[in-house]
């Protein structure tokens, strides 16, 4: 059993979502959102990623997809968190580039426990599925700001918008999967700190 766990609940008045994270994993994936395009995501970012991730979420989605797909990310990024501040070192730095058919996308990132986001999906159209595509935008966003690490992310081309997405989403999990591998040696930092 990896030591690096992570299980988390969040409730509000808008959503209900528990959490299970598992980086060491082997592919075991549950996610439900109420939202099947977020759900894909999800699934293809911990798929890629390389882990256990188990995720429900009950979410006001009368209202719309905004509040289910924040606090999804919210959780996430919390335990991404807890995984870097409180297991072994890690290899700190993530990069991937991802084709997928028209799509071509970039992710770098840095698990320095600096916030700071820029992403770039160049999404056209409004909704993917039932997921307003700011939306899609917003989560890779609220991961970075709430896991505590930079986060920058480009779609540099591609004609259908499911594609570019997917493929961001694909990018990220690969450059998280490099950047959470551990080390085991002191941290990677010159101040000799993360955070």
């Amino acid at each position: 059993m990896s030591e690096r766990i992570v299980e988390l609940r969040r409730a509000t008045a808008e959503t209900e979502v528990t959490l299970r994270l598992d980086p060491d994993g082997d592919g075991r994936i549950a996610i439900a959102t109420g939202l099947g395009f977020l759900d894909h995501m999800l699934t293809s970012l911990a798929r890629h990623a390389g882990w256990d991730l188990e995720l429900n979420c009950k979410g006001d989605l009368r209202v719309d997809d905004h509040h289910t797909a924040e606090d999804c990310a919210l959780l996430l990024g919390r335990a991404l968190l807890e995984v870097t501040s409180r297991g072994p070192a890690v290899a700190r730095f993530g990069w991937a580039r991802v084709p997928m058919d028209d799509a071509l996308a970039d992710a770098a990132l840095d698990l320095g426990g600096r916030p700071w986001a820029e992403v770039d999906l160049g999404l056209a159209r409004p909704m993917i599925g039932e997921v307003a595509c700011e939306n899609l935008t917003h989560v890779l966003v609220t991961l970075a700001m709430e896991g505590r690490f930079n986060l920058h992310v480009d779609v540099v081309r591609g004609r259908n918008d499911h594609h570019r997405a997917e493929a961001a989403f694909k990018a990220v999990a690969l450059a998280l999967r490099a950047a959470l591998i551990p080390t085991g040696g002191p941290v990677r930092s010159t101040k000799e700190a993360i955070g």
